[in-house]
């Protein structure tokens, strides 16, 4: 199993009805870097990075959350039947708030993690001195003809919820989780995969394991996404930012040319400071695939 040489520090936080879960890195005293996860991850899978960067010496306090229903955050209720994209941007609102009152924080999102950085970045500018975007491509573009369909689709997916239909798969043990970590990422390494396994499941009360994310993820936006939209909130996006892909084009999997990355591309061309970087043979997953490649790409855009 890997070995971790930078131990997290738990902290927890009260952010709008919700008990957030925290891993602090480094020395308190110094400047912050707050770091994102992406959707069905967890505050934990930073950590290969963060080893890479403080070995290397940096010198900042490095803080990533479990976004709400994922990892160890914990709403003070019920949880709900669907989540909604904008309290991610609200909960890091708040966030900042209780950790960093003022000035501006250097902010690093992946994936999921990623699009709400870039929001932030632009609704919030005064707040973010710079920014790194990890493959935070954000959805194809939609139109408001399809709304009512979307609108009937997340009904029907929530009278899904309600009838237990559906759930997220349980494993065996924790080795099942870390086969099911390289199957959906085959660059991932066995000592990786065992490690991520017991931060990104748990063991319920039947001895099987659960990853660490609320079912209610898996239940369709009733928003459609607008591009233009976007668009326009990067367009007033202040700091200096950098967009990274990997050279494994997951796109390309995903969407089947209905959103490409020369569209992201594009879409890019409306952040006023933007500089692009490609990490070699990674994926996706690229914080897993090549954590000391990144490290020093980050190191090098964050330093002053």
């Amino acid at each position: 199993m890997y070995q971790v040489r930078h131990p997290s520090e738990s902290l927890h936080l009260p952010v709008r009805g919700w008990r957030y879960h925290l891993r602090q890195w480094g020395d308190p005293r110094h400047a912050p870097l707050v770091l994102l996860h992406g959707w069905m991850d967890v505050a934990a899978s930073w950590q290969f990075v963060v080893d890479a960067l403080l070995d290397a010496g940096l010198q900042r306090r490095i803080v990533a959350p479990d976004w709400r229903g994922f990892g160890l955050s914990a709403p003070n209720g019920p949880a709900p039947d669907a989540y909604w994209f904008a309290d991610y941007l609200a909960d890091l609102d708040a966030l900042l708030d209780a950790l960093v009152p003022e000035g501006a924080i250097d902010l690093v999102g992946h994936s999921m993690g990623g699009n709400v950085a870039m929001l932030y970045a632009g609704v919030r500018p005064q707040r973010v001195r710079r920014l790194i975007n990890l493959e935070g491509f954000g959805m194809p573009a939609t139109q408001p003809a399809q709304a009512p369909g979307r609108y009937a689709q997340w009904l029907d997916e929530l009278r899904q919820m309600r009838a237990g239909d559906i759930a997220l798969q349980s494993y065996e043990d924790a080795d099942g989780v870390a086969r099911r970590l390289q199957k959906t990422n085959p660059r991932l390494s066995a000592e990786h995969a065992a490690w991520l396994a017991t931060h990104w499941a748990a063991p319920g009360g039947d001895g099987r394991w659960r990853i660490l994310g609320e079912a209610a993820h898996k239940v369709v936006s009733a928003q459609l996404y607008r591009a233009d939209e976007a668009q326009a909130v990067f367009a007033r996006i202040h700091a200096p930012t950098l967009s990274v892909t990997a050279s494994d084009d997951s796109m390309a999997q995903w969407w089947k040319g209905r959103y490409t990355l020369a569209d992201y591309r594009e879409r890019l061309r409306a952040v006023p400071h933007v500089r692009e970087a490609v990490i070699d043979h990674a994926g996706h997953m690229l914080h897993h695939d090549q954590p000391q490649a990144l490290a020093a790409l980050m190191a090098d855009f964050l330093k002053d």
